[in-house]
């Protein structure tokens, strides 16, 4: 009787650690959701914000003739990314488009060193705040460069769907899941979650591979 007893405590003692750990798992994977949400929306919301200035669309348009090129390594940066990463910044006058915009001392980040009087299409993301000063900031515009943000934009919604998944069904793409897949996208069919996720990932994945094609045969 004794050791009967003793089992069915044990098996109790059992169950309550398992529902312990079930329902931390369940919270991890409503914790993950949260991240992959929060994730893909600043995912999202930075390659839209590059690729707007990068494609023209944002910001003021104009031309940098270059002065002079140096190549800047950053105080910090390690041997094998001095050899790998070569940043350039030029630096020259700028003139918007039409013409009102000027700044002597415009400065940019490049991929490659450029003669003196070369004309660089650039946009100004922010313009000087004196005219003596030298703190505006500019990116060289061109769409295959901005394409690859979009590819990231669109990425974006990738792991954005994901996350709507993982907070509406507690699911966890990581380690041992309180929910089964198969438990997790049953419930998900039971309302818009699963509309909402198949969405958002198909228009994700097919918008980041176009964008990245398109970026990389331009």
């Amino acid at each position: 009787m004794a050791q009967t007893q003793g089992i069915g405590k044990g098996k109790g003692i059992d169950r309550s650690l398992a529902g312990l750990v079930g329902r931390a798992f369940g919270r991890l994977g409503r914790a993950g959701g949260l991240v992959f949400l929060l994730a893909g929306l600043a995912l999202s919301g930075w390659g839209a914000y590059e690729g707007a200035y990068l494609a023209g669309w944002a910001g003021t348009h104009g031309t940098l003739t270059v002065k002079q090129c140096e190549v800047s390594y950053p105080n910090n940066a390690s041997r094998s990314s001095r050899k790998n990463r070569r940043p350039i910044r030029c630096e020259g006058s700028f003139v918007s488009d039409d013409g009102k915009g000027k700044d002597a001392g415009a400065a940019v980040q490049v991929r490659q060193r450029y003669t003196p009087g070369t004309e660089l299409s650039v946009q100004q993301t922010d313009a000087p705040t004196a005219d003596d000063s030298a703190d505006g900031a500019y990116v060289q515009s061109g769409m295959d460069r901005a394409w690859r943000f979009f590819a990231a934009f669109f990425g974006g919604w990738v792991l954005t769907g994901l996350g709507v998944f993982c907070l509406a069904t507690g699911y966890a793409p990581f380690g041992q899941s309180r929910v089964s897949f198969d438990a997790a996208w049953e419930a998900a069919g039971r309302g818009v979650t699963r509309p909402i996720v198949i969405g958002t990932i198909g228009v994700g994945l097919v918008g980041a591979a176009v964008s990245f094609l398109v970026g990389y045969f331009v």
